[in-house]
């Protein structure tokens, strides 16, 4: 597999995200390592969720929005609290779960896994591994999150799923984080030949919110000991790097914004597309970071349609929260 080094795309992220690093280093003592940083009230936005209301409108479908800044706890939501379809989104809580067990010592990240023919999605779903590995392969635990993360591979997804545990392992461990409202059940292969079961991998924008803010708070440059972390697996560096969404989240924001994010997309069925998601952290010039999700579920619209949706309310939250310091 022709890709970087696990450790160029570990330096690159750093340098990415430098000026965090550094003020995080700076600032840093030893109380600061033992002790968590509080995490500050919430407090609601009532006219973003106005303007969120009104860019929904032209979704032609449902949608769920919640989004709240990181260091001050403002936040915006709509339907926050309703159930859509993951689809792809899934692949992080999937990645996380396996970079636990990275972590804990108990699977090293180069560890190789066998992937056999019969764990290859179908053609109509998106899978580079399968199609470099017709018969089925190998890949490393990095290669297989880098390529699910990354580039969205279903048969990269569902052998990390199994690495995992199943859809029982990754379940615990999302249940582990408190993260109530999100629910997997089912791999990539299970729900394409089911239209129905994609519904089963679910959750609320709220619930994807709280699993990206474990996610920051675990392996983020905020964290007095980012720089010595590199025997973990930085799942950041991949969604930085993905090349996927181009439209959504960061369709409107201006060039170079740092955005960390997953996409999530299911096929169109009867003129009705169940799910056009975007989740991710959003990075504003004085370095504070928007976590943030956009599910469009069960939309008529076109893709143009959905995804200007998408970009839209990211595009109001970045007008919002990126001023000031």
């Amino acid at each position: 597999m022709k890709r970087l080094s696990f450790a160029s795309i570990a330096i690159g992220f750093l340098l990415f995200v430098s000026c965090s690093a550094e003020r995080a280093a700076s600032t840093a003592t030893s109380s600061a390592e033992s002790t968590p940083t509080p995490t500050p009230a919430v407090t609601r936005d009532a006219e973003l969720e106005r303007a969120f209301a009104e860019i929904v409108k032209d979704s032609q479908g449902r949608v769920g929005v919640y989004a709240r800044v990181v260091e001050t706890g403002e936040s915006a939501e709509f339907n926050a609290d309703e159930r859509f379809a993951m689809q792809s989104v899934v692949k992080v809580p999937i990645s996380m779960a396996v970079m636990q067990k990275v972590v804990a010592g108990e699977l090293e990240r180069n560890a190789k896994i066998n992937v056999g023919k019969d764990e290859l999605v179908p053609s109509r779903m998106h899978s580079p591994f399968r199609d470099r590995n017709p018969n089925g392969g190998e890949a490393t635990v990095e290669e297989l999150i880098e390529l699910a993360v990354s580039v969205s591979d279903g048969t990269a997804s569902d052998v990390l799923q199994r690495v995992a545990g199943g859809a029982e392992g990754v379940q615990s461990y999302i249940d582990s984080l408190g993260v109530e409202a999100m629910k997997v059940r089912y791999t990539h292969k299970e729900f394409s030949n089911n239209n129905e079961r994609q519904y089963e991998n679910w959750a609320t924008p709220k619930a994807a919110v709280q699993l990206l803010d474990s996610l920051w708070k675990q392996n983020g440059p905020s964290r007095p000991d980012f720089n010595k972390r590199e025997k973990e697996l930085l799942l950041l560096a991949f969604m930085y790097k993905t090349p996927t969404g181009p439209n959504r989240l960061k369709g409107l924001l201006p060039a170079g914004t740092l955005v960390a994010h997953k996409t999530g997309t299911s096929g169109t069925v009867d003129g009705v597309t169940a799910a056009t998601n975007d989740v991710g952290i959003i990075t504003t010039p004085h370095n504070r970071h928007i976590i943030i999700a956009v599910f469009v579920g069960d939309s008529r619209g076109d893709e143009k349609t959905r995804d200007a949706v998408i970009a839209r309310i990211a595009k109001a939250a970045w007008d919002k929260w990126s001023v000031g310091g």
